[in-house]
């Protein structure tokens, strides 16, 4: 039974994700006992030559080129971040939009110089809309207080900007698949182009993965200076100029693995040196990737 429990547990937990926050009736119905039900189910077909085979393999993502290219469309025209919010609200070619509670588009300081880019959103963030909020949030602050970074920024502190790779939650807190990463790649890369940022940081492996152009896993990407470019092709008259940038891990996985805290802290110190550095020669990417 106790298998039994964690789907049931499981189910439920997915429909809150999804928003059914109310029930139709006061008390629960098995809707597997009513025959009328059962009528309308159609037979179990019989198994086909390669069925077992089958049946664990990936779902065929369909569209995702299509949706792809409406981005790209849609994002090419967006001038400015009111209008880049406006185009990616009202995109219709990612279904995770039908079943997240909230478009999530940002937190911080637009003007900030350095900007920070994770998965997707967390449940919090899908709950209030807004980027790296709740106790996911907290912890990303306290990370980035080390050196003297924070969203709202301060007379001792540097703003910083963020937003994720996807806008929307997918159900359940799953990861991503490609076609919704693919979807989604231009409307990121122009978000970016709109924020002029000089350094980015990269919180976690499909974003890492999915913005540098990389297969490596984010263990061997982290903690060193990389160079990103739009892969985007299309989105830009001209290609815009590369940016240095970092990758390490997201918060959701430290929290975890708490043991590998001090690999993001030596990322931050990384971080901390190539800062300072550019504050005594700008206009220098100093990459350290093979």
């Amino acid at each position: 039974m106790s298998g039994q429990r964690q789907a049931y547990i499981a189910a439920l937990k997915w429909h809150m994700d999804i928003g059914a926050d109310a029930l139709w009736d006061s008390a629960p119905v098995d809707a597997t006992a009513m025959p009328e039900l059962r009528a309308m189910l159609p037979p179990k077909a019989a198994p086909d030559a390669g069925q077992s085979n089958k049946k664990n393999a990936p779902a065929m993502i369909l569209g995702a080129a299509e949706a792809h290219k409406q981005a790209l469309q849609s994002a090419i025209h967006a001038d400015s971040l009111e209008a880049l919010r406006t185009v990616i609200e009202e995109f219709e070619g990612i279904p995770l939009k039908k079943t997240a509670m909230n478009m999530v588009f940002s937190s911080g300081d637009p003007s900030a110089k350095i900007m920070i880019i994770g998965d997707a959103p967390g449940a919090d963030d899908d709950q209030n809309g807004q980027a790296f909020s709740g106790i996911e949030g907290a912890l990303l602050d306290k990370i980035i207080g080390t050196i003297n970074l924070s969203r709202e920024g301060s007379a001792a502190q540097e703003p910083v900007y963020m937003t994720h790779m996807v806008n929307w939650r997918p159900p359940g807190g799953r990861s991503l698949n490609e076609g919704e990463i693919m979807a989604c790649l231009p409307f990121v890369e122009k978000h970016i182009a709109l924020i002029k940022p000089d350094f980015l940081i990269f919180c976690g492996g499909p974003v890492a993965k999915t913005l540098l152009g990389r297969a490596e896993s984010i263990s061997r990407l982290r903690g060193k200076i990389l160079s990103y470019s739009p892969l985007s092709q299309g989105l830009f008259e001209a290609a815009p100029a590369p940016i240095a940038c970092i990758a390490t891990y997201d918060t959701s996985y430290i929290m975890k693995t708490p043991a590998q805290k001090r690999l993001v802290w030596q990322d931050m110190l990384t971080i901390e040196r190539h800062i300072q550095s550019e504050e005594s020669a700008p206009h220098n990417i100093n990459v350290t990737e093979p």
